[in-house]
């Protein structure tokens, strides 16, 4: 199968590492021009540098902005008012026990990781329906299906995202847009190792720590390790392509078979 996004242009958010970045080098690779996004200029420019390395000839911008405000969504869509694929991939999440999170916590967590997506959607989806055309992926987790105990707030908004995507998916009925989401399991990315530094035993790799954890706490892992950031961007390049056009609405699971169901 060859996947051809030549004339698209995509935006993926939280975008300059992890599987942002690597669902921009594949997106990039498949002919779309990128929009890369982060909060700080020097990784913006360190994630155009990458993208173009990976996808010579490939044409890649970048937008500096935190986008968990509505000032930064309303500044990327003014700077970059065209938009063929929207990934929605910016998100936080870290451990805290439910009873020590304040308030002010359950707001950041609403804004960056639901309400910049919804934002966004809001902003570019008009212009895809008038074209017959689009892509809207938020990328959620199997934390929206298997609620972490010790990130509750973090299982929340991404079953949050589920409902937008499904719902907008309805609201698009009929027009060539597709909305989708994408939940990945347990993946090897730059913030898993950060959760993982104080974690790790001496002289241990970060996918041998990464698979004692799946074995530990996500048991019923079927692949019995953590996934790389490249395999769960393939997922999402598949869903922004001409060939998913039957698919939308979905829930896609790129979780190595954590979620214990059939359906």
């Amino acid at each position: 199968m060859r996947i051809d996004l030549s004339g698209k242009t995509a935006i993926i958010t939280g975008s300059t590492a992890g599987i942002g970045l690597a669902a921009a080098r594949g997106l990039a690779a498949a002919g779309a021009k990128v929009v890369v996004n982060g909060r700080t200029e020097e990784a913006v420019e360190r994630a155009v540098k990458a993208v173009g390395t990976g996808a010579p000839g490939s044409e890649v911008a970048g937008f500096a902005a935190d986008l968990g405000n509505a000032g930064g969504c309303n500044a990327l869509a003014a700077q970059h008012p065209t938009c063929d694929i929207l990934v929605n991939n910016l998100g936080v999440y870290g451990e805290q026990d439910f009873f020590a999170i304040p308030d002010s916590e359950w707001t950041r967590f609403f804004e960056v990781n639901v309400m910049s997506g919804v934002r966004l959607a809001r902003a570019y989806l008009p212009a895809m329906i008038g074209r017959g055309w689009g892509r809207i992926v938020f990328v959620s987790s199997e934390s929206a299906l298997n609620i972490p105990v010790d990130m509750i707030h973090y299982g929340f908004t991404k079953t949050a995202q589920l409902s937008i995507a499904r719902g907008l998916a309805k609201r698009a009925a009929g027009t060539g847009v597709t909305v989708n989401s994408v939940l990945p399991g347990p993946t090897l990315s730059a913030g898993l190792a950060e959760m993982f530094k104080n974690k790790m035993v001496a002289g241990q790799s970060l996918e041998d720590a990464a698979t004692a954890m799946v074995k530990a706490i996500r048991p019923s892992s079927i692949i019995q390790r953590a996934a790389s950031v490249e395999e769960v961007a393939n997922m999402i390049i598949y869903v922004c392509s001409p060939q998913a056009s039957a698919t939308t609405g979905a829930a896609l699971r790129v979780d190595g078979g954590v979620v214990d169901t059939i359906a």
